[in-house]
């Protein structure tokens, strides 16, 4: 805008030089005329206002192509520039000296054009990879479920007591299938922001106590212990159906990932209008690479994926989005073979 400004001052300017030049000859002009006395100059006197009329007519119309052609240049480099941003290579826009902020701007606008084609191409991998993931961890229940019922079909001379222990396997297969279908809902409806939470009053000791008691027998079976840090007279507003479901995510995934015979630990507490909690285990150390993904989907890691000590991978990605909805931020920390998650609630 201040180079169009700028331009507009020149025209006005060349044109009243030009102006003052033609009155300035016409005064020369005048003044041959009375000092020589000629055929050629009188003839050239009855026709010097013509003469005039086109030095003005030509001058002004050269001056208006000259600095109306500026425009029309910046306009067609604008256009080739425009051009340029929906090529897909590292080419950049260049455009003259004083359309330079334009061509920040256009720059900008292409690094965004590649920036979405980047996300774009980051998501179908991702789709991708869902796609995956949710047919591994549905096919290996529902196989197992299949070949159980295949084999209580074929052989009707089963013994009762083998009958009904496969029975036993057929449901917790089928409640294993349940729950990752559970979770896959689950986290949809948190991308697609259809969760509220319904804050209230609630005793986190005895919450948490109560969930340390469902999960006693993963504890037992892994010989695990507990250490808690609470206070019997902690109770802060949060969603307690929603946080039991972080904690009840957090304490499984402790048990699941900790040595055997090791103490997990568990501390909460108020501070500075704060809630804050602690889950500390002891267990593999975890890459730095790798923990800074760990609240990711489907992120359970390659080396336990094989295995049975996890779900769908989705436990750490959907207590994250409980947290995030209660305003607040979890995150993990792994060094020297021991794994903590701290938990920061604004109250």
């Amino acid at each position: 805008m201040q180079h169009y400004k700028k331009l507009i001052c020149y025209l006005i300017f060349s044109l009243l030089l030009y102006t003052v030049v033609g009155c300035f000859l016409r005064i020369l002009f005048d003044f041959y005329l009375a000092q020589v006395d000629t055929s050629f100059i009188k003839w050239l006197s009855l026709r010097i206002g013509i003469v005039q009329l086109l030095y003005f007519i030509i001058g002004y119309i050269a001056i208006f192509m000259y600095f109306w052609s500026k425009p029309w240049k910046f306009l067609h480099e604008i256009i080739d520039g425009t051009e340029i941003l929906y090529k897909k290579n590292d080419s950049v826009v260049e455009l003259s000296e004083p359309l330079k902020d334009i061509e920040v701007q256009m720059n900008q606008i292409k690094m965004s054009f590649i920036m979405s084609e980047q996300a774009i191409r980051v998501a179908e991998i991702k789709k991708n990879e869902l796609v995956a993931y949710i047919a591994h961890d549905i096919r290996t229940p529902l196989t197992s479920i299949i070949g159980y019922l295949s084999l209580i079909k074929d052989m009707p001379e089963l013994s009762l007591e083998k009958r009904q222990k496969y029975l036993q396997i057929l449901l917790d297969r089928a409640i294993c299938l349940e729950q990752l279908v559970n979770d896959f809902f689950e986290i949809t409806q948190y991308n697609t922001q259809q969760i509220e939470i319904n804050k209230q009053n609630v005793d986190l000791y005895y919450l948490i106590i109560q969930l340390t008691d469902e999960f006693y027998p993963m504890l037992e079976e892994n010989g695990n212990t507990l250490k808690l840090e609470i206070s019997e007279q902690l109770s802060c507003d949060i969603d307690p159906e929603k946080i039991s479901r972080v904690l009840s995510n957090l304490l499984k995934n402790a048990i699941c990932y900790s040595y055997p015979k090791t103490e997990i630990f568990i501390s909460a507490k108020i501070y500075d209008n704060n809630l804050e909690m602690v889950f500390e285990n002891m267990g593999e150390t975890i890459p730095e690479n790798e923990l800074s993904q760990i609240f990711e989907k489907f992120n359970r890691l390659d080396r336990s994926r094989s295995t049975d000590t996890g779900g769908a991978g989705l436990g750490l990605s959907i207590a994250r989005e409980i947290i995030h909805l209660h305003n607040g931020e979890i995150t993990a920390q792994s060094q020297n073979n021991k794994i903590t998650f701290l938990i920061k609630i604004p109250i």
